[in-house]
């Protein structure tokens, strides 16, 4: 990953409470593990950003690095790592991401 890549995803995770890497955004998913992710945290009312990484293929491979994890959709909450759409699905069903969030939002 080049340097500039990872400055900007640094700075995409500092700067955004929850940050979603994913395929297309947030109006318009590209594929149903993003859509699941943004349906929940939509469910949530929680504001968060999103970047497609299929416009962007630089991080797209870089965000893969970044976290050390393989797939996408990739979920930030208060720049750290969580999981992708299997594990915020786990984690809205047993309450853990809601909490996540509002300590997150509160901060």
């Amino acid at each position: 990953m080049s340097p500039e890549t990872k400055a900007k995803i640094d700075s995409l995770v500092e700067q955004n409470k929850v940050m979603v890497f994913m395929k297309g955004t947030k109006l318009m998913p590209q594929c149903g593990f993003s859509n699941n992710v943004v349906q929940i945290l939509n469910m949530l009312g929680a504001p968060y950003e999103t970047l497609d990484v299929l416009a962007n293929p630089d991080i797209r491979q870089g965000i893969k690095e970044y976290s050390n994890w393989p797939t996408i959709p990739q979920v930030y909450i208060d720049g750290e790592f969580v999981g992708g759409s299997d594990i915020v699905i786990k984690m809205y069903e047993d309450g853990k991401l809601q909490e996540m969030v509002e300590v997150a939002l509160a901060s």
